[in-house]
């Protein structure tokens, strides 16, 4: 066996823990190639967050033992904790989950070697200590994912996430150190720190130490021009940490607040930890430290027993905050969740219906908010160009297209003044000074 393809399914989580798996493979002598082609191992890492996430996992194993049946098939990730032995009738090699990803070429091998199919599924527990993967490269050239956290605590009744991730776990900090300057030393000038549940980042450690002490380790890597974070709670974004991001001249302000739903007896429902109010404060928390903040979220539509006053009040309330971006779910029952046996489970074309409808208010938010942006001038990271066009982000996640010049290249950071609205972006020109040059890079 001397090639390796990859698929990834889910989260910026599932994306890292990938690449950590890929780099091992590669330091096994493997050569990496494209999933669409022929290997001779292929490593799906799959999602459980939405019974769509188990669909894809088990039709995309199906079609790869049809079309590859001599291939060697490894199943990783949520999918994989959550089934173990059960996934071995899909004719998977090696079934390893949320945990010993550092053995997956090990693992791997010992099955061929004899013949046996693995199950290297654990029990996760408070015990459990974070995987120290890491990780030093990544297809995208500019940006990086730095995964600090593993594991919730929240238990949600809708979610199953807690039980194929396990309780919190914080990244020791001077292993985000090392990374980061590593991830800094390969190119790359924005990190994305994630994990799943990134606010709950150093409670585990009992000294302290929180998620702006992580944010500013990262804020003093030299090389490193951007933090942008995950996900967050809106209970972090208190009017202090809001300041003390501010002071990290480095973040991006666009603020990925989780919300679910806006409406508080949903919110109930779903035992979340904080309801509109509380979510309504955390928000003008950051606009007062970061005025033209973005915020993306999700929406979970369709939860048992949500009545239509209810799912207005969630329109309502995502207009009033006036998002960036929002993805939205219909809400799918997980086996194992308190949501799952709840009375009043709406059907599908109900929750469709209901989808639909948000997605079309957050198409109105995302773009009065690309219109705050009409002329303003700004920062884009420029990533690849085509077409004779450049493209690349804002500090708030705005995509950008911009002529292309002999200055712009891959990596840099360019003065811009946006010009026009796209369908999903915007349109910019490269600020000339008075001398009519351009600017310099940032």
């Amino acid at each position: 066996m001397n090639t390796v393809a990859f698929h990834t399914l889910g989260c910026k989580v599932n994306q890292y823990d990938t690449q950590a798996m890929l780099e091992k493979f590669r330091q096994a002598g493997y050569a990496v190639v494209p999933f669409s082609g022929k290997a001779d191992v292929y490593v799906v890492n799959t999602c459980t967050v939405t019974g769509t996430g188990d669909k894809k996992s088990l039709q995309l194993t199906r079609r790869l033992r049809r079309l590859h049946p001599d291939s060697e098939i490894i199943l990783a990730g949520c999918l994989a904790q959550r089934m173990g032995e059960k996934l071995l009738e899909t004719g998977a090699r090696l079934i390893i989950g949320t945990q010993r990803r550092q053995e997956v070429v090990t693992l791997l091998e010992k099955a061929v070697r004899e013949q046996i199919q693995i199950c290297a599924v654990n029990g996760l527990t408070a015990s459990t200590p974070f995987e120290n993967l890491t990780i030093a490269d990544q297809e995208d050239h500019t940006r990086a994912i730095l995964k600090i956290q593993e594991g919730c605590n929240n238990r949600c009744t809708y979610c199953i996430i807690p039980s194929v991730r396990g309780p919190i776990r914080s990244r020791p900090m001077e292993e985000i150190r090392q990374e980061a300057r590593r991830l800094a030393d390969a190119g790359f000038t924005e990190l994305v720190l994630t994990g799943i549940h990134l606010s709950s980042y150093g409670k585990d450690l009992h000294d302290g130490t929180t998620l702006l002490d992580a944010i500013r380790a990262v804020q003093d890597t030299p090389g490193v021009k951007r933090i942008r974070l995950g996900s967050l709670e809106p209970t972090i974004a208190t009017s202090e940490f809001s300041a003390g991001l501010a002071a990290c001249d480095k973040v991006c302000p666009q603020f990925h607040l989780a919300l679910q739903s806006g409406s508080d007896t949903v919110l109930a429902r779903m035992a979340r930890r904080y309801n509109t109010a509380m979510y309504l404060t955390a928000a003008r928390n950051l606009k007062a430290a970061f005025p033209m903040a973005a915020f993306t979220t999700d929406v979970l539509t369709g939860f048992p027993g949500e009545t239509e006053e209810e799912f207005h009040q969630t329109a309502d309330f995502i207009r009033l905050i006036g998002y960036a971006k929002i993805h939205v779910f219909p809400y799918s029952p997980r086996e194992g969740t308190p949501a799952a046996v709840m009375p009043g489970q709406l059907n599908n074309a109900e929750k469709e219906r209901r989808a639909r409808e948000l997605i079309a208010i957050g198409e109105e938010t995302a773009r009065a908010y690309r219109e705050s942006w009409l002329h303003k001038e700004t920062t884009v990271l420029l990533e690849e160009e085509k077409n004779g066009l450049w493209m690349g982000y804002t500090p708030e996640y705005i995509p950008v297209t911009l002529p292309a010049c002999p200055a712009c290249f891959s990596g840099a950071m360019v003065p811009v003044r946006l010009t026009a609205l796209t369908e999903d972006g915007m349109t910019g020109e490269m600020i000339i000074d008075q001398n009519g040059k351009e600017d310099d890079h940032v």
